[in-house]
């Protein structure tokens, strides 16, 4: 079965279960099967919101589920309710057996009304959505999408400032833990704190310098690589290692010699200043930390 009759059959799926329910009034489909041209395989997710008269009789009853497959494994958030209006909403993901993966959300028609009467396009529908099945004209009012939803903001010099400072306030921790041989603090700081929270998003800003802030970069970064020069993925990709503790030493003085420069590249590209004092002395105390130099205490 080819990738788009795969597609139509799936599609087909979600519209007929839909229209036997009563419960179900819309179904629309979102995210990047739902965008015009978006490159799309074997493992591209379902994105589907699902419009109900009530959300919770489906979180009770989940055998819908397996309307669409054979269920191998199944994950809720928990129902959010509005305070203010009651609306409620819920979200899953499912994964099946035959490798289709479905990402429900279940919207209460309050919930719906509530996106509605929002003064701002909702930004999972804005990056893009299909009305699947509308029994009532219940999605009749939303905007067309602009598809212009999760393109990073162009930082002002305080943000950009603010994204420097709290990525060097690692490496001391880092050091520290490395010294003490604490590998999962060690590593968590490195791999996910400094790496997903600060270093990620300051090479999509260099992206989106030469894309004239208008580059979707994907979740977790993953169209990165296909944007960045080679030799910048290549020192990247070498601050990733296991659990060798002088190889983490090693990635931490790589990340924090490329992330400067990137981030230098970045201020002058957007006019800013960078705190090249700060990078030098973090990177000096770091160096002094690996060498012994706190050993008898602070001086």
């Amino acid at each position: 079965m080819t990738e788009q009759q795969q597609t139509d059959r799936t599609i087909e799926a979600l519209t007929s279960w839909a229209r036997s329910r009563e419960d179900v009034g819309a179904v629309l489909l979102t995210s990047t099967r739902a965008v015009p041209g978006a490159a799309l395989d074997a493992y591209s997710d379902y994105d589907v919101i699902v419009v109900v008269e009530e959300v919770e009789p489906l979180v009770r009853d989940v055998s819908w589920l397996t309307e669409f497959g054979e269920v191998l494994i199944a994950y809720w958030d928990p129902v959010e309710v509005d305070a203010v209006t009651g609306a409620t909403s819920v979200g899953n993901i499912t994964q099946y057996v035959d490798g289709l993966k479905i990402d429900f959300s279940l919207w209460s028609g309050q919930w719906l009304r509530d996106v509605l009467a929002a003064p701002t396009p909702l930004e999972e529908l804005d990056a893009g959505y299909r009305v699947l099945l509308d029994k009532a004209g219940l999605t009749s009012g939303l905007p067309a999408p602009t598809y212009h939803a999760y393109i990073p903001a162009r930082p002002d010099q305080e943000t950009f400032l603010r994204l420097i400072t709290d990525f060097f306030i690692g490496p001391p921790y880092v050091a520290k833990c490395l010294l003490r041989g604490q590998l999962l603090p060690a590593k968590w700081v490195l791999d996910f704190d400094m790496r997903y929270t600060y270093f990620v998003p300051l090479l999509e800003w260099r992206v989106e310098c030469d894309h004239d802030w208008s580059w979707k970069p994907g979740n977790l970064g993953k169209r990165l690589r296909a944007q960045l020069l080679p030799q910048v993925w290549s020192e990247f990709e070498a601050t990733f290692t296991g659990p060798d503790e002088q190889a983490n030493w090693t990635a931490l003085f790589a990340m924090m010699a490329l992330f400067g420069k990137v981030a230098r590249e970045v201020a002058r590209l957007l006019g800013f200043t960078y705190p090249q004092d700060l990078e030098d002395r973090v990177t000096r105390h770091v160096q002094r930390m690996r060498a012994g130099d706190f050993t008898t205490g602070p001086r």
